[in-house]
């Protein structure tokens, strides 16, 4: 997998990242960002090639990266796959739709936004280390 540009938005498919990252979430990545343990990456194990994840580091291990789902019950992770590789590191997140709690309250101020409005890129303590180090 080859980038011209370090940077890539991705769009999130599925439920293992719930609840940092949401199912329509769209993220910002970074290549050639050396990962550590806590980052959320877009990795690609080397038992389901061609498939891109995002995943949480956990550790480096056997020339890879140990990844873990923060909803072990809704993703496959290393402890099934193995170790994967590390193509970009998430740098930030817009969420996408308007999500809901248990008591109904919405999350990421759950307004609705004029068509075309801008959004603030979201940094929550939990996705990685600081926006400082871009």
């Amino acid at each position: 997998m080859r980038f011209v540009l370090p940077y890539q938005l991705i769009t999130v498919s599925g439920q293992s990242m719930t609840p940092t990252l949401w199912n329509g979430d769209r993220v910002l990545v970074r290549h050639g960002r050396r990962p550590q343990p806590g980052h959320v990456v877009l990795a690609e194990f080397a038992r389901r090639p061609g498939l891109l994840v995002i995943k949480r580091v956990v550790r480096s291990q056997d020339g890879g990266w140990w990844l873990s789902s923060d909803n072990a019950a809704a993703g496959s992770a290393s402890d099934e796959l193995g170790v994967a590789r590390v193509h970009a590191v998430a740098v930030c997140f817009w969420p996408g739709s308007p999500r809901r709690g248990s008591a109904g309250r919405a999350l990421h101020g759950g307004t609705r936004r004029r068509r075309g409005a801008a959004r603030a890129c979201r940094w929550p303590e939990r996705i990685g280390d600081s926006p400082q180090g871009l």
